[in-house]
């Protein structure tokens, strides 16, 4: 079940390590693709996940989420 995050401040290769990181660290996250470019997390998720949870991991990152599909 795929999810998608939108976000600001994640500008450089670096950022999207330390996004990836933190998401893959959620037990519901198999894989999350991070593009600095496209400002976007697609998360391939196992299990059902709380927006507020997703929203919460990448914000104590100091990046802004706009919204989740």
């Amino acid at each position: 079940m795929p999810s998608t995050m939108k976000f600001v401040g994640i500008m450089f290769v670096h950022c999207e390590a330390t996004v990836k990181k933190a998401l893959e660290a959620l037990p519901q996250v198999d894989e999350a693709v991070v593009s600095h470019t496209e400002g976007t997390a697609v998360l391939t998720l196992n299990a059902e996940v709380a927006d507020e949870v997703l929203q919460k991991t990448v914000e104590d990152k100091d990046y802004k989420v706009l919204g989740i599909q």
